[in-house]
């Protein structure tokens, strides 16, 4: 770097700098979590700016092009993209439309709290119809009229889910895991739970220290899900499949308490049929080490019985093949493929049950619990919901009847 752009750069560091400090005077929570961001010049591969979690990654000219105030936007731009985790929550919807709806929302959050200036430089996404709505949702809104999109993001959106990127993420050239002049950083998954664990942490310091009026609505939902434990929601599944033969007892077969005690009570009868049905969500959220993990827990529940029907099949606005396993060949559910991948209807479901004349003792639907209309018919089964979403804020939906439960691909150690 020769000395007039080595000046360049300072009097640029000095600037964000000076924009973190406005912002925490201005607001607590949006100046904490950006004073934690290592500023790094990245102008080789960035064109605007960028994070991953760790850093706020900026352009020299992109910068130098906005006023004060504009930077005070894009330091909050960043960091709510850290604070609702979206460098790793894409699974394998489009990453344009994705990148894109995050934009809506993020930037709407900065005008509702008045975080800086809105950058008028570029065409940045902001509209009022998406106000209160969460990324999930504007996507699937953004997916029904794709080939009309023109829009673009204000910065560039690092990608660190499962599925293949678009180019803007993990698949750089660095040298170091804070990004360098060849391209962006790269991260194994252990180091990216730890940005997310560290994001965590700083997300409520930053909270508790800022005051309820400096927390943007969304936050304060994720800072509910922080805060509350959950119940794992493989043994959620595991009870829900249970308790559809528990009232079946038989004296066949006494319960070991029983024994023990000389007292017999009545033994679960596992030669009970079974019959369960489960929906699975392909519109675009699920990855596939989360669908295995679903497949492997459904597999290991149902094997606990000698009898059992388990009917499988794809959905989106539509439904799709019906996969039927039995005990002899329910080893094949991992080669099943998935269908669909557009929005989320629950109707269709129940239609397709219908018209099939299907009526599962228990249906199992994994989904993101973002459904374009309805929830589907609440009285015509025993229903389980898990929900992988994770939208404004973190905010995990909750189905309007059965019993709903938080996916989480961690809880199994």
């Amino acid at each position: 770097m020769n000395n007039l752009a080595q000046t360049t750069d300072t009097q640029v560091k000095d600037r964000l700098i000076t924009a973190r400090v406005q912002l925490l005077l201005k607001n607590g929570f949006f100046g904490n979590l950006a004073t934690r961001l290592q500023l790094q010049e990245a102008s080789s591969w960035c064109p605007t700016a960028a994070t991953d979690g760790r850093h706020f990654y900026y352009n020299t000219e992109f910068i130098q092009s906005l006023d004060d105030d504009e930077l005070i936007f894009l330091m909050g731009h960043e960091v709510l993209h850290c604070v609702y985790d979206h460098m790793d929550r894409r699974g394998n919807r489009d990453p344009r439309l994705w990148n894109i709806a995050n934009d809506y929302v993020v930037n709407m959050d900065l005008v509702e709290n008045n975080i800086g200036k809105k950058i008028t430089k570029v065409n940045i996404c902001f509209d009022y119809k998406y106000q209160n709505w969460i990324s999930d949702e504007v996507y699937d809104d953004l997916f029904e009229n794709a080939e009309h999109i023109t829009e673009e993001t204000l910065d560039m959106h690092l990608d660190f889910s499962d599925e293949e990127g678009d180019g803007q993420g993990a698949g750089g050239n660095a040298d170091d895991k804070g990004g360098d002049k060849k391209g962006p950083p790269q991260y194994s998954e252990e180091e990216r739970k730890e940005i997310r664990e560290e994001m965590k942490e700083a997300i409520m310091n930053a909270a508790k220290g800022a005051g309820n009026k400096d927390v943007p609505r969304g936050v304060r939902s994720l800072l509910k899900n922080l805060t509350n434990p959950e119940l794992d929601w493989r043994e959620l599944l595991a009870t829900n499949i249970q308790s559809v033969v528990k009232n079946d007892f038989t004296f066949m077969r006494p319960a070991r308490k029983g024994i023990a005690e000389r007292v017999y009570l009545p033994g679960m009868d596992y030669d009970t049929d079974l019959d369960v049905f489960c929906f699975i969500d392909s519109s675009g959220s699920m990855s596939d080490p989360m669908l295995q993990d679903l497949l492997g827990e459904v597999k290991g529940c149902m094997e606990q019985y000698s009898n059992f029907i388990l009917r499988l099949c794809f959905f989106d606005t539509d439904t799709y093949t019906i996969h039927e396993f039995d005990p002899s060949n329910i080893d094949e559910i991992h080669d099943i493929e998935v269908e669909g991948g557009g929005g989320t209807e629950f109707d269709c479901m129940f239609d397709r049950l219908k018209a099939e004349d299907i009526v599962p003792q228990k249906l199992i639907v994994f989904t993101d619990g973002y459904p374009w209309g309805s929830w589907g018919d609440e009285d015509y089964c025993d229903t389980l919901f898990i929900i992988h979403g994770s939208g404004y804020g973190g905010r995990t939906p909750v189905a309007p009847y059965g019993v709903s439960v938080k996916y989480k691909a961690d809880q199994k150690s």
